[in-house]
């Protein structure tokens, strides 16, 4: 029966139906419920693994064996998994190997928007890029035969609005495909300098193979319409011209943008007066073409920062006009905030209130650089609060030492942080990581990791002692707070900076929003009591406002964490039995 998936699920049950056996990730918007989804169907082994680089490893290591695999990330996660990439590039595969990466055009949730074909091009392995959720099952399924077919990984290409739209997908069986036998093949398989120059005419020859089977391709397809105007474009920026121009103009669809079909863009180019290439983010097409001799419009039209909607492509061609052009809709900007009960709020005002430097990481506490914690100084990718907390107390020495923190999560930490741990223990600064335990991986969702103490399926796994992690890389100052005791987060900051040594300090208590967590009643102002000092606005919770002068307490968003009683100097927040 034909049903409504999203183009993420779409891509999981494209993986199940062409036999996929193991699936290896780490999650990360948007591109999180491909594994989820994945996870639903019993035939395939699924699991998260602690970063993106381990988990290609994995699906690599599956290949190799002769089962097909794949793992899926978000763009920037392919930065992460690039070492074996690359290599993989050389190796091949036995098994099919399938690549998932769904980029973030417009960074709704992400630190940056680089272009994953970039990847493709430069590891020199085939790219496919679907435009709806029929196309995520059906190019997820065939990325598997041309990794076999060409001994290639292949990457699917997803963007935040094709991983998160619904469209119409009719799904199919299950292909039960043996294992491929392996063979030990150290040519082939081991890349030393010797067997590695041995495999790179073999890339430069797929990649001529490859660029001929795109000649030829279904992926590729040409609609021929109207001969004035003739659109080069992919992924769903192709939605966006279908609906816009509809039969009105002739279109070349890629659904393979890495290697590009040469013969077909210039017949295409040919059959048409004007040609212009409608792509997100960089001029990947565009600069294709012209290297081709072809003269097309792209970027002269279009930008190369932010994603495309109808309307952006109907305002480069002058379409339509805005009915209501003096309406302006002067609706007070919704910033997103730390949730009521976050157990990061109480260390980040507990920093903020000390002036701390604190060097931060990717994950809902990124949410505490924003007003009016202000409490975070920078954020550049995972792991790097604490290699560049190492960094800076080295180029800054006693002037810093004492008064700057690296904050990093604890699925973050497991993913990138141990190793800048390492790097801090072993090259020896005073300086002081707080590691914000919240029992899970937040931001994306609740998903489990190595520090939970349960795997994808929720089944009980191995957790990870942290404070003995920490000790065995060789931090002798370990302590536990928790985030909620403003007194005890102050106490631990002061001891822990003015340490002569390394230290860490775990800041440990669930995500407010977790299932098995349960909210405390919610509290209350007196208001006879209340001076309106607003020390309780500092905190930067969106279950209190002000008003008349006055705290007020949103009582159907309040966890009753208590923070804001422990601000208050003149006892006007409690709970029923003391307000």
């Amino acid at each position: 029966m034909k049903k409504l998936m999203i183009g993420n699920e779409a891509v999981a049950r494209g993986l199940y139906e062409a036999g996929c056996a193991v699936v290896s990730s780490y999650p990360g918007t948007p591109s999180t419920e491909i594994t989820e989804y994945t996870a639903k169907y019993d035939k395939i082994y699924c699991e998260w693994a602690p970063n993106e680089k381990v988990a290609l490893e994995v699906a690599y290591g599956a290949s190799l064996c002769g089962r097909r695999a794949a793992c899926a990330m978000k763009h920037v996660g392919l930065n992460v998994a690039a070492d074996p990439l690359f290599t993989l590039s050389y190796t091949g595969v036995n098994g099919g190997l399938v690549i998932c990466v769904a980029g973030d055009p417009g960074m709704h949730s992400s630190q940056n928007e680089q272009d994953s074909r970039h990847y493709a091009i430069a590891a020199k392995v085939p790219m496919l890029e679907p435009a709806d959720s029929a196309e995520c099952r059906d190019y997820a399924a065939l990325a598997f035969e041309l990794s076999e077919k060409f001994d290639t990984p292949v990457l699917l290409r997803l963007s935040t609005r094709v991983s998160h739209s619904q469209s119409i997908v009719e799904p199919g069986e299950r292909r039960e495909i043996p294992p491929r036998e392996y063979i030990k093949n150290p040519q082939k398989n081991i890349m030393m300098p010797a067997f590695a120059r041995l495999r790179h005419p073999l890339v430069e020859k797929r990649t001529a193979l490859l660029t001929e089977y795109a000649e030829n391709s279904p992926l590729n397809r040409v609609e021929i319409n109207d001969s004035e105007l003739g659109i080069i474009t992919s992924g769903i920026s192709y939605q966006y011209v279908k609906e816009i121009f509809g039969d009105s103009a002739s279109i070349l669809k890629l659904g393979m943008v890495h290697p590009l079909p040469d013969r077909l863009i210039r017949e295409f180019a040919s059959s048409v007066k004007r040609v212009v290439v409608i792509e997100e983010l960089d001029p990947v097409i565009e600069n294709h073409c012209r290297a081709l001799g072809i003269r097309v419009v792209g970027k002269q039209l279009f930008s190369s920062v932010g994603e495309f909607s109808q309307d952006t492509i109907k305002k480069a061609f002058g379409i339509g006009r805005d009915p209501n052009p003096d309406l302006k809709l002067n609706l007070p900007e919704r910033v997103p905030v730390l949730c009521p009960g976050c157990p990061h709020r109480g260390i980040f005002y507990a920093l903020a209130k000390k002036k701390v430097t604190v060097l931060g990481d990717i994950g809902c506490y990124t949410l505490g650089a924003g007003k009016p914690l202000c409490a975070i100084d920078s954020v550049l990718c995972m792991g790097a609060s604490v290699s560049g907390l190492h960094g800076f107390n080295k180029a800054g020495g006693k002037e810093t030492e004492g008064r700057t923190v690296a904050v990093i999560g604890d699925s973050t930490f497991v993913h990138s942080g141990i190793t800048g741990l390492i790097n801090i223990a072993y090259n020896a600064t005073n300086s002081t990581v707080i590691i914000l335990d919240n029992s899970i991986t937040g931001m994306t969702g609740h998903q489990h990791n190595p520090l939970s103490g349960y795997n994808l399926k929720g089944d009980p796994a191995t957790k990870i002692d942290l404070e003995a992690l920490c000790r065995a890389i060789g931090i002798r100052r370990v302590r536990v707070v928790d985030p909620h005791d403003l007194e005890a987060c102050d106490e631990a900051l002061r001891e822990e900076l003015e340490a002569e040594e390394p230290s860490v300090i775990i800041a440990r208590r669930p995500c407010a929003l977790l299932k098995y967590v349960k909210a405390k009643p919610p509290l209350k102002i007196d208001a006879d009591a209340c001076r309106g000092c607003r020390a309780c606005m500092r905190l930067g919770c969106p279950a209190i406002s002000f008003a008349d002068n006055k705290a007020k307490i949103d009582t159907t968003l309040c966890a009753g964490c208590g923070l804001c009683g422990q601000l208050c100097k003149f006892d006007a927040i409690g709970d029923d039995e003391t307000t």
